[in-house]
């Protein structure tokens, strides 16, 4: 039975219109018995998407991670609609909530939702809790902490290292909203932003985080996790994805090649070492960029063109390129 919903029937009957039970698996077996296809959203390689009318009809469970009556959206194509239809769902404002989990109603980032959702995947939304105000003496050059962000302005917390500054903080927590540093309000900050912030802090001083933890249900208040490597780009159950995007419409795909795979995990990986984020989204638009490029003169070119905000440097992006190399030619 779903997190709370025997305790919530009251509740659920008011938003009863939007908590229903989801008939796409019923729809996809009609489907597979031989019902008229839907064609595939991402029509044939190198053509533009269909119109909407041509696009499948995708349903999701949902979930506050809290505890919440089961909840059905749909007609969502980034993240932000994502929220939006999540908060109309549950009658909560899209910008009480920091992140999604797939499958879990933990706060595990190695089951956070980027850039992909799987056909089958359950969504959890994890809303703000308790605000905490915490004083850090900045001891070492770094502190110990990876940045990642949920795609509408909300940056948090995803790995704390272990013996590091930020670790002897008892109460910063992994998945902990960064509100603001030394008092300067930083809500729609991007994440990458957000680690030069505290990268670019002095040491041997004393700064302030102003943070909002996730609301936990009882049963969920367990010791902190400082979390793991992460896995998003293996986050489906079938062999289809949802693929969202900053920029253009959400399209249904193959899950990624074992080739796809390792190179976006590797370079997340780069993007933490050297940037102090992670962002499977980034990643993948990254291993995208290059995969057909030639040389690393082009490639550095088109990174340019299409995230040059992000100010790249140029050691970076050379191994960036030569991940992208060694995933194609097999020895990641």
């Amino acid at each position: 039975m779903p997190l709370g919903l025997r305790s919530r029937k009251k509740k659920s009957k008011e938003i009863s219109s939007k908590l229903v039970e989801s008939e796409e698996v019923a729809e996809r077996r009609g489907a597979a018995s031989g019902a008229k296809a839907v064609p595939s959203a991402n029509g044939a390689p190198g053509l533009p998407p269909p119109p909407p009318a041509m696009r499948p009809k995708l349903v999701f469970h949902t979930q506050l991670a809290h505890g919440s009556p089961t909840g059905r959206i749909e007609g969502f194509t980034n993240v932000k609609e994502l929220y939006s239809k999540i908060a109309g769902a549950f009658q909560v404002a899209p910008e009480e909530i920091l992140f999604c989990t797939l499958n879990t109603h933990k706060i595990d980032m190695d089951k956070l939702l980027g850039g992909q959702i799987g056909l089958e995947d359950f969504i959890f939304a994890h809303v703000k809790g308790a605000k905490k105000e915490v004083e850090v003496f900045k001891s070492e050059d770094a502190l110990g902490l990876t940045i990642t962000d949920n795609g509408a302005g909300i940056s948090f917390i995803k790995r704390i290292k272990e013996g590091s500054t930020i670790d002897k903080v008892q109460v910063i927590n992994v998945g902990d909203h960064i509100e603001s540093i030394n008092g300067k309000y930083i809500v729609g900050t991007r994440h990458y932003e957000v680690a030069k912030m505290l990268k670019e802090l002095e040491k041997e001083q004393t700064f302030s985080l102003k943070l909002i933890e996730p609301l936990k249900a009882f049963e969920m208040i367990e010791p902190r996790t400082r979390g793991g490597k992460t896995t998003e780009g293996k986050i489906s159950t079938g062999r289809e994805t949802l693929r969202l995007r900053s920029k253009g419409p959400a399209t249904v795909e193959e899950m990624p090649t074992a080739f796809e795979e390792k190179a976006i995990q590797k370079v997340d990986d780069l993007l933490e070492t050297y940037m102090g984020i992670r962002d499977i989204e980034l990643a993948a638009t990254m291993v995208e960029a290059g995969r057909d490029k030639k040389n690393p003169d082009e490639f550095a070119v088109a990174l340019d063109e299409a995230l040059g905000d992000f100010a790249f440097p140029d050691e970076f992006v050379f191994d960036v390129w030569g991940a992208i190399g060694d995933a194609k030619q097999g020895r990641l």
